[in-house]
């Protein structure tokens, strides 16, 4: 059963089309014919949950399945969660509208250590319980997690979820809904029903194992696999294309996946590891995906996606034969972080268009002796060339990440970070350009599972050490912006993300502390507040005071050993030295674990043996470089083979001949007036919104409208008046300015198949291209508005009323400027016509239907129903007034 949507989301809710759940490309299967029904539920607001690529991806495949139904949930807005409270409402999926609770299965994704409070906030918000071991009472959704935290270490949300998804989900999934399907067909318990999905490789169920003694996580039965396997699927850029939200989200593009996984081998990074083998995707079926998604969208740019873009051969070329096709539609290309040594002329050119975004690099470390440590396979030489390539090709501005407390950093590290800026910047200068501008972000070493560097961390009064340095350092560099990324919660994740069991309860307390949205700047100090109390209350904190003084550091060894070169560095052993405890003085070991001591994620099969981990750890203690195995020679970390796979290059195709770039027409040829509607759920959806939708739909009609001139070209829409959010509208203009002319029944009906159903066309009218805009010219509105007073009153009064207003010359108001001036307003004179239409009494308010018309001139003189409901209070003797509804019938224009 629906909840009471209309009550719950109202104006005052901000940006509530986050939760009108009918966004372009949104499925709506009916809710009887499915045999599963799935929510896929993203823990965090809506405008970075709608964006996420394996959220739209999963949502598409599922939805693709016969039998089974793929609904959405967001993190609602700390308005709408009190809200949800308030009126002991569950928190519901967006589509149909139905809570949590009814649904078969509810997926989250977990891919942030400290990301689970917010999961625990949902669950709360769905009246479900928060635990496995609380919903053995009752029949509720079966809870499950994947993503790339959950896939790395579960065992701190262990006690969250009936199962964890590991690794690629595209073919796991359907799998998991097929089991799903048999078992609700044959009426099997819980029990025997999660019993059947631990048989399927990649489903990992924790209530059927156990964490020993020793830390290792064994079975508790003989008929659960004692490792479970992650799962690898091929890349299918066609499940891509879906979802165009109204609100603006932080991914406000078409993104298409070209390459999955990474082979570079950075010891540092975590998706590198998880993600093997490296599979690129084929050149034509990125190129049909990015076509037919632009068309099927509308948006104006778009992204391809990978750990490393450029390590994608063909992008060159697909990039360029994309620009070429749509060369005439005013599109852009922007890229994620990308590998600097390979930034080059040919991939400069394909970047851009009309709106040249930013670019991004990641260095890493600013010496050559710390990126050979860390394995990142970039010279000096490289470096520069890259950035000098940017540079020279017109960017003043590029964004760098660098990273502090790497294993075997000294301050001659620390400080190259800035020197290896001011060398870049100096290296980039010429007579007539900008100087080259860095914003820099600077983040601290947190060690991930699975990674060489998962036995290595750094102390928090080393990392904030660090940081001062890095402020002197730079104060002397101009042009330069540093962003530091606060050293508590890098301690917080490294303490979560590499623990065990014994976290959930802290995970639990955080959450009921006040954590959440820990990855929010403003939420940071009341997260790591709660967090800290967590620990505390749970007798945690001598071990959270470990990790904070580098816990897990095996490479601190003391000056006075023999193996250690003085002039090396305070922390880094001699390169000589093999790495192993009995090798490194014991008073200087800070963690009595061997590398061979159980990990709490050793029972997660990731394909990469933790042998290979331990003896590349060896090798960044000798600065000795492993190739990129997609490249060159095999690495032998074990992932190719039966289970995973191996890795796919594919060769590059020819870079076609550059078509040339997008030159906005200017044309006009004709100016076509439509006057239309905002019904429904659309009175929810902004001005800036409603103007960002009607670019959309005039690409997707492929209607030719005229751009204007300059470097950042815009197509020629002008919309009336802007309308209040929440208030309807059967009398809304916009003019369109078009390149050519066309039928205006054929314009009508291509505007109709792209617009929303509330968003109806009434008439169209073609205007003299010498006739001033429609929002030039306006003068008068027509509203048709809904008031209640605070007292009771009859039909009698409130003609009473209005019949004051209408008889005085002159009422005041106070306005205040935009500069904080106040003047006083005659609203009286703005006042054109005013008549009660109908009233209506309860026992809780009286309510009265009234119809005017004000002034709505474009020099902002205006008559809003704010302004009404100011003379009524005026003349009614301090009665108080609120508005319940606004219409706006018309706008009139001047003859």
């Amino acid at each position: 059963m629906a909840v009471a949507f209309e009550s719950l989301i109202t104006p005052d809710i901000l940006k509530p089309a986050r939760y009108l759940g009918n966004e372009r490309l949104a499925v709506h299967k009916p809710w009887d014919t499915a045999s599963i029904r799935w929510v896929l539920t993203y823990p965090e607001v809506y405008e970075v949950g709608a964006s996420n690529l394996g959220h739209i991806i999963l949502y598409n495949i599922l939805n693709a399945q016969p039998r089974q139904l793929c609904d959405r949930a967001y993190l609602p807005g700390a308005d709408l969660a009190a809200k949800l409270r308030a009126t002991n409402t569950p928190l519901f999926a967006v589509e149909s509208k139905r809570s949590l609770k009814e649904f078969d299965i509810l997926g989250f994704s977990l891919s942030y250590e400290l990301g689970a409070t917010n999961i625990l906030e949902m669950l709360d918000l769905a009246d479900i319980p928060l635990t496995w071991q609380e919903r053995l009472q009752g029949n509720h959704p079966l809870i499950f997690a994947g993503g790339q935290t959950a896939t790395s270490n579960p065992e701190p949300y262990a006690d969250f979820f009936d199962f964890v998804a590991l690794g690629d989900g595209e073919e796991l999934l359907p799998e998991i809904g097929l089991v799903l399907e048999e078992s609700k067909k044959a009426g099997l318990s819980r029990e025997n029903l999660l019993l059947d999905l631990a048989q399927i490789p990649g489903v990992y169920v924790p209530r059927f194992y156990q964490m020993t003694a020793g830390g290792s996580v064994q079975p508790l039965r003989p008929d659960v696999p004692k490792k479970i396997l992650r799962r690898v699927a091929t890349p299918i850029p066609a499940y891509s294309i879906g979802l165009v939200p109204y609100v603006e989200t932080v991914h406000d593009r078409l993104t298409i996946e070209i390459r999955r996984g990474c082979t570079r081998g950075c010891r540092f990074c975590q998706p590198g590891m998880l993600t093997r083998p490296a599979r690129d995707v084929e050149p034509e079926k990125v190129v049909d995906a990015i076509e037919q998604g632009m068309r099927a969208t509308g948006y104006n740019e778009f992204s391809l996606l990978s750990l490393s873009c450029s390590d994608y051969l063909a992008l060159p070329a697909v990039g360029m034969e994309i620009k070429n096709r749509l060369k005439n539609e005013n599109i852009s290309l922007t890229l994620p972080s990308q590998r600097v040594d390979r930034f080059d002329e040919n991939i400069a050119n394909i970047l851009g268009g009309t709106r040249q975004g930013g670019l991004t690099f990641a260095p890493e470390a600013g010496t050559q002796r710390m990126r050979d440590i860390v394995n990142k396979g970039l010279t000096n030489e490289e470096l520069l060339r890259g950035v000098k390539t940017a540079w020279e090709r017109g960017w003043d501005k590029i964004k760098l990440y660098f990273m502090i407390g790497l294993p075997g950093e000294t301050d001659a590290d620390v400080f190259g970070i800035a020197e290896t800026v001011s060398w870049l910047q100096q290296e980039c200068r010429g007579k007539g350009r900008r100087p080259l501008n860095f914003n820099i972000t600077i983040s601290n070493f947190t060690p991930k599972p699975h990674t060489p560097f998962q036995w290595h961390s750094v102390a928090t009064a080393e990392f904030k050490r660090k940081q001062n340095l890095l402020r002197q350092a730079f104060r002397r560099i101009r042009g330069v912006k540093i962003n530091l990324t606060d050293v508590r919660i890098s301690a917080m994740e490294d303490f979560i993300g590499r623990g065990d069991r014994s976290l959930g309860k802290v995970v639990r307390r955080a959450w009921e502390l006040g954590a959440g949205m820990d990855s929010w700047y403003e939420n940071l100090d009341k997260a790591f507040t709660a967090w800290e109390d967590a620990i505390a209350e749970a007798g945690l904190d001598w071990k959270y005071r470990l990790v904070e003084n580098g816990e897990w550091n095996l490479f601190h060894v003391d000056k006075a050993d023999k193996g250690v070169g003085g002039d090396e560095g305070e922390n880094f052993p001699s390169p000589h030295s093999p790495l192993s405890p009995e090798r490194i003085p014991p008073s200087s070991v800070s963690s009595p674990q061997s590398l061979d001591a159980p990990l709490p994620w050793d029972h997660i099969d990731t394909g990469i043996d933790k042998k290979w981990l331990q003896e590349d750890l060896q090798r960044a203690l000798e600065a000795a470089i492993v190739p990129d195995c997609s490249f060159e020679g095999c690495s032998h970390c074990g992932v190719c083979g039966t289970d995973f796979g191996h890795n796919i290059v594919i060769e590059p195709p020819p870079i076609p001949e550059f078509a040339g770039e997008f030159v906005p027409n200017t044309t006009k040829s004709q100016r076509l007036r439509v006057w239309f509607g905002k019904q429904g759920d659309m009175a929810l959806v902004s001005h800036l919104d409603l103007m960002r939708l009607f670019d959309r739909v005039l690409r997707r009609a492929s209607l030719p409208v005229t751009y204007t001139g300059g470097f950042h070209p815009n197509p020629r829409i002008a919309v009336a008046s802007a309308l209040a959010l929440g208030a309807t509208s059967s009398g809304e203009i916009v003019d369109f300015e078009l390149t050519q002319p066309v039928e205006i029944d054929g314009f009508i009906q291509k505007l109709t198949d792209e617009l929303p159903p509330d968003i109806p066309i009434y008439r169209v009218e073609q205007i003299d291209l010498k006739s001033p805009a429609a929002n030039q010219v306006l003068d008068r509105a027509e509203y048709v508005i809904t008031v209640a007073a605070s007292r009771e009153a009859n039909t009698t009064q409130w003609q009473n009323w209005l019949n004051i207003i209408q008889a005085k010359d002159e009422i005041l108001c106070e306005q205040t400027t935009k500069s904080g001036k106040s003047h006083s307003v005659n609203l009286r004179s703005r006042l054109f016509e005013l008549e009660l239409v109908t009233t209506h009494n309860s026992e809780t308010e009286s309510t009265a239907v009234l119809r005017y018309v004000g002034s709505c001139r474009p020099d902002g003189l205006l008559l809003r129903p704010e302004h009404v409901l100011s003379m009524l209070e005026v003349v009614a003797d301090e009665e108080e007034f609120h508005l319940l509804h606004i219409h706006r019938h018309q706008l009139i224009l001047a003859v």
